[in-house]
């Protein structure tokens, strides 16, 4: 557990994750996928090089958030 704490730490990538959340339960998944890549294009152009994991785990935290999402969308949703 001590080693995928330390991997999450690492470049931030809990804030992704928890970004990519939140993203995709406010505006959905299709938004949290340009939130990804507009975060690692905006890495690229400031000379770092584009990273996937990073990049992935946005996209895995706005899944994450999308489920709570559809659910609380299909609740409100009129018969």
């Amino acid at each position: 557990m001590k080693k995928i704490i330390n991997w999450l730490k690492a470049s931030n990538r809990w804030k992704h994750l928890l970004y990519g959340m939140l993203a995709s339960l406010i505006a959905g998944i299709e938004f949290t996928c340009g939130v990804a890549a507009g975060l690692e294009y905006k890495d690229k152009l400031y000379g770092n090089r584009w990273d996937w994991i990073d990049f992935s785990l946005t996209i895995v935290g706005g899944l994450i958030g999308y489920v709570p999402r559809y659910f609380i969308l299909k609740m409100l949703e009129v018969s």
